[in-house]
């Protein structure tokens, strides 16, 4: 399933235009709503903990590599994310998808 995730994430990030990209990371609240929408789906498909973590781990790869930060929170994510390690990189996903999913 590794390999589809990585697939459907890729699809999905190619997929959103501009203006939808602008209006998700406009500030961080819409940024946590949008990723906190995606879990849901994703837990609703029974994708398990895991593999949402994966896919929340390519988003920030993703961010992290073409987008600029639109606000601090977004500027400190980047910054934590391009100073890490794989493994720092992969418990940095695990506590963004439990800050999503925790409300």
């Amino acid at each position: 399933m590794g390999n589809n995730i990585d697939e459907r994430v890729d699809a999905k990030l190619d997929s959103i235009g501009q203006e939808e990209k602008e209006q998700i990371l406009q500030n961080f609240s819409n940024f946590k709503s949008y990723l906190s929408g995606k879990v849901a789906a994703g837990e609703k498909m029974g994708l398990s903990d895991e593999t949402l973590a994966k896919a929340t781990e390519k988003v920030a790869g993703y961010l992290a590599n073409h987008e600029e930060p639109r606000n601090r929170e977004e500027h400190v994510l980047q910054q934590l994310w391009k100073s890490g390690d794989k493994e720092q990189q992969q418990a940095l996903s695990h506590m963004l998808l439990n800050m999503v999913k925790n409300g």
